[in-house]
């Protein structure tokens, strides 16, 4: 079965907070696979491990209705009180059990969620749902991250990698997907028209505040709170103050650019 993480009501609201939506240049990735495969607009996309929704959000102006699911009642929660256009609407489900007829939905997605799943009968599952001609578009953004900001950008980047460094020693070994950039993921999808994209950067406008929010809502860093609840706290305080001196500010709210690398796996039935 899925393995099962952002449960708790806390760490939903984290996450709905801080957790940034799919960036530009992955945004255009998938919706140009859509456009080439003719597969928007169309009539049913589904986001499967939505959270939050920042990612559902997206697809409403090209689908007539667009359904997010998630396990996490806490999350679908966080959703269904986010402001949102009126075709969206969520769902709690599994992954490995969509709520969908056989050949009805046009586009399957899952931003930053499948390395969750049990693949294989997720796998199936978008087999079952997807209609022919339909197509799937499973992204992440991988641990490769920097930060930006005038001529301090090498410091600042080293601050955050040490600090996500350490909390990455609480990860769940389902990391190793996003670790091998979803090749294991792309392998176990069951349609014939497939590529996996490695080499998509966006940079992210955010804060000083919301960087260490992005920290503070990572599962390994809510395992890292849960074992070590002083340590955890400390760390994250610790990296916010070196920011800040390294930036020559004393505003939390001072902006900076987030710099990630995504990876997609795209696939048409």
């Amino acid at each position: 079965m899925a393995t099962q993480m952002f449960e708790e009501r806390g760490h939903a609201a984290v996450y709905q907070k801080y957790r940034f939506a799919p960036g530009k240049e992955l945004q255009q990735t998938i919706l140009a696979y859509l456009q080439e495969k003719k597969a928007i607009p169309a009539e049913l996309a589904v986001d499967v491990g939505c959270g939050s929704g920042q990612g559902t959000h997206l697809l409403a102006e090209h689908f007539k209705k667009v359904v997010g699911t998630d396990i996490s009642e806490a999350q679908i929660q966080e959703a269904r009180d986010t402001p949102c256009m009126p075709n969206i609407s969520y769902l709690v489900c599994p992954a490995e059990e969509l709520p969908f007829q056989d050949a009805s939905v046009d586009v399957l997605t899952s931003f930053t969620a499948a390395h969750w799943f049990d693949l294989e009968k997720f796998m199936r599952e978008a087999k079952r749902v997807v209609k022919p001609g339909g197509c799937v578009a499973i992204s992440t953004y991988t641990v490769d991250m920097s930060l930006r900001y005038r001529d301090c950008s090498e410091k600042l980047t080293k601050i955050f990698r040490e600090c996500w460094d350490l909390i990455l020693k609480y990860s769940h070994n389902r990391l190793k997907f996003v670790l091998e950039d979803y090749k294991e993921i792309f392998e176990a999808l069951p349609f014939p028209d497939k590529k996996r994209i490695t080499d998509i950067y966006d940079k992210i406008p955010m804060t000083v505040e919301g960087v260490v929010g992005y920290l503070e809502s990572a599962s390994p860093y809510q395992t890292f709170l849960k074992n070590d609840p002083e340590a955890a706290t400390s760390l994250l305080q610790e990296t916010e103050k070196r920011l800040l001196e390294t930036m020559g500010v004393s505003s939390r709210e001072t902006p900076v650019e987030f710099w990630v690398r995504h990876v997609c796996v795209l696939g048409c039935k």
